[in-house]
């Protein structure tokens, strides 16, 4: 029987562009202004890393104290511009049909706690699913460590295992682990570039993903 494993913000819950603003506001609040598309193209990755990766598009390194003052600041901003989580179109619909026909699905996403509750919540998804956070794992998106942990709670085989992500790390951390990935674009990211990055068929968004479950033998 076929898996599915998703990542979460921007691709089951509208998230994506209140991290940009956080990590936008908290990079110019420690005097470093950053483009959002620059911080945009970081999104999916571990929060740590992201922080990293966008100081060195302005040719800056930072310290562990400064990378832990960023992603605390991330995550008080976070909460204020975003207090309610809203499912992106279909994901609702998508899980529920999962559940009602048994097919096994979980979430593994770079976020963590209290960060990823709110979304949690708005999905309706109960303490029984399978779920994956950054810190239960070593190394985060685009290496394979939070699917490949996914897979194994799952139970199911690396080689039955679709991952559905909206980023091209979600995409890349899929091919590392062995797995076929379905891309959405419910992120910002161009279907070329998710093509690039390795999916096996891309959507708009969830509730096409929804309908179109028989093209990737999750449904007869």
């Amino acid at each position: 029987m076929q898996a599915l494993i998703f990542d979460l913000d921007g691709t089951l819950i509208d998230t994506v562009y209140a991290h940009v603003f956080a990590w936008q506001r908290a990079f110019a609040e420690s005097g470093l202004a950053i483009d959002g598309w620059r911080i945009h193209r970081r999104i999916g990755m571990s929060g740590g890393l992201a922080a990293r990766a966008a100081a060195r598009e302005l040719g800056r390194e930072i310290n562990a104290a400064q990378e832990e003052t960023l992603l605390k600041r991330h995550g008080e901003l976070f909460r204020q511009f975003l207090p309610e989580r809203r499912p992106l179109p279909g994901a609702v619909e998508l899980l529920s049909t999962l559940r009602a026909e048994k097919i096994p699905f979980g979430i593994a996403t770079s976020g963590s706690r209290p960060e990823i509750n709110l979304s949690l919540d708005a999905l309706g998804i109960g303490p029984d699913t399978v779920m994956i956070k950054r810190r239960d794992v070593k190394r985060a998106k685009p290496e394979p460590d939070l699917f490949l942990a996914c897979q194994r709670k799952l139970g199911v085989p690396v080689g039955d295992c679709y991952v559905v992500g909206d980023a091209v790390w979600d995409l890349l951390a899929a091919r590392r682990a062995g797995m076929l990935s379905v891309g959405l674009l419910s992120g910002g990211y161009g279907e070329d570039e998710l093509l690039a990055a390795g999916a096996h068929r891309v959507y708009r968004d969830a509730a096409v993903l929804h309908s179109s479950l028989d093209e990737l033998g999750v449904l007869p």
